[in-house]
């Protein structure tokens, strides 16, 4: 005979049946998605070879500057009237030599034991390192920037018409000039260019060919100055 307790704890026999068998069919499922999720994570990334190659070509040097026979055309190329300079006269101040202790002039004048201010055709001895005593000073501050007395520019303060261009070749390497030798410079109405004293010269003899020495000025530290103890 069946009771009403019987039956109720049939139904739950039947519901705890259905639960464990919902829960056992879902497994596989679950278990699946497990092995999915892992083969998916674990999987190398692919990697792609480039599809286009790329050739490296090397130039090298000719083995020898044979051009060959001469040209026997009419119509030939003079590479020497290229030189828009060419028929124009080198400045008799320009720079023929730099030397450890001063300069050869292209005019076959040599300055020893100073330097070179060139201005307005003329060279001058320049010494801005001598004291009115007779002493030696160096040309860097304390900041080790390269400056000079004012009384080393007086050729520059008489001088008219100024030129607007004064190229400082500051010695063997290049040395930055200080804030007060660049303002009294530019107070008296001339352009600052500062360079070692190779590549100063070099300039100054390009840029007074071209322009003439009316515009360009240059002063120059021989190549082997050695900077003094400043007193």
């Amino acid at each position: 005979m069946s009771t009403p307790f019987g039956s109720l704890c049939r139904t739950i026999a039947a519901q705890s049946t259905y639960f464990t068998t919902s829960l056992r069919t879902c497994q596989p499922h679950f278990a699946t998605t497990h092995n999915f999720t892992r083969s998916f994570t674990t999987t190398a990334p692919r990697s792609f070879a480039p599809s286009t190659s790329y050739s490296v070509h090397i130039r090298r040097a000719p083995r020898t500057h044979d051009r060959g026979p001469a040209s026997s055309e009419d119509t030939q190329t003079d590479f020497g009237k290229l030189n828009v300079l060419g028929d124009v006269p080198v400045p008799a101040t320009s720079i023929d030599a730099c030397l450890e202790d001063g300069f050869d002039l292209s005019n076959g004048a040599r300055v020893a034991g100073a330097g070179v201010l060139l201005v307005g055709g003329e060279a001058f001895r320049w010494r801005p390192w001598v004291e009115e005593s007779g002493g030696r000073r160096g040309l860097l501050n304390e900041k080790g920037a390269w400056e000079v007395d004012r009384r080393a520019w007086g050729v520059l303060g008489g001088l008219w018409p100024k030129p607007d261009l004064l190229i400082i070749g500051t010695g063997p390497t290049i040395v930055p000039i200080s804030p007060a030798t660049r303002k009294h410079i530019n107070g008296l109405g001339i352009r600052v260019e500062v360079q070692d004293t190779r590549n100063a010269a070099s300039q100054f003899n390009l840029l007074a060919t071209e322009r003439g020495v009316e515009q360009v000025a240059a002063a120059l530290i021989p190549i082997g100055w050695t900077e003094a103890v400043k007193k």
